[in-house]
């Protein structure tokens, strides 16, 4: 079951999934959730099967991508979010699981967004999870800290050219996986940066929204 953050003046509605570390009610998911509402962005959240069930370990990726599939399916029929582009993402586990969903079907949302893509377990970067990315042809906006341990802003940069044209890279400069920063390192709050995201992602929403949307402004 999905919980629905309405706005109400929304222009777009976004379904988000949570890590794999916690679900749709940890304090990042439940933040975005309301900080996407305020501008303009009726979100819906939702937990992977394991949550529901009380586990720790996620399920195998048929499970998740078979979950998100349902969530997005529960979104088009409610009526808050009738009318809106429907735009698709998640932190970590919950992005990558979105990605495999886009890859299989261009047609599921207008874009996909990536909060600290996984793209290889921590201390392993020859364990890559990116083969299916270049099949993915809707637009798409990795938002990634320099210091992720998942993968770099700096190694996702490196992918861009393999990656469709209506990729985009947002990096959080001396963000970990979580975002988080050194305040005397990024030289701005915690809650600064959470706020920039969101309003990065907010911007990339705004303009993927238009029917005639053709490529990211310059």
């Amino acid at each position: 079951m999905v919980t629905v953050y309405r706005s109400d003046r929304a222009t777009a509605g976004l379904v988000l999934a949570h890590g794999a570390g916690g679900g749709q009610h940890s304090r990042f998911m439940v933040d975005a959730g309301h900080a996407f509402a305020a501008r303009g962005i009726t979100t819906a959240t939702f937990d992977f099967p394991y949550i529901v069930a009380g586990r720790k370990v996620p399920d195998k990726a048929p499970v998740l991508e078979a979950a998100w599939r349902e969530a997005i399916a529960e979104v088009r029929a409610h009526e808050g979010f009738a009318r809106l582009p429907l735009f698709i993402g998640g932190k970590s586990m919950g992005g990558r699981m979105a990605s495999h969903v886009a890859s299989q079907d261009s047609a599921v949302a207008k874009a996909a967004i990536f909060l600290g893509y996984p793209l290889h377990p921590p201390g392993r970067p020859e364990q890559r999870r990116d083969a299916h990315l270049p099949a993915i042809t809707l637009p798409m906006l990795f938002v990634q800290g320099s210091r992720d341990q998942f993968g770099t802003a700096a190694d996702i940069r490196a992918l861009l050219p393999r990656l469709n044209p209506r990729t985009e890279l947002y990096e959080v400069v001396d963000g970990d996986h979580s975002f988080k920063v050194r305040v005397s390192v990024a030289g701005r709050t915690q809650q600064a940066v959470f706020d920039s995201i969101f309003d990065t992602v907010t911007a990339f929403i705004t303009r993927w929204s238009a029917p005639t949307s053709a490529a990211p402004a310059p």
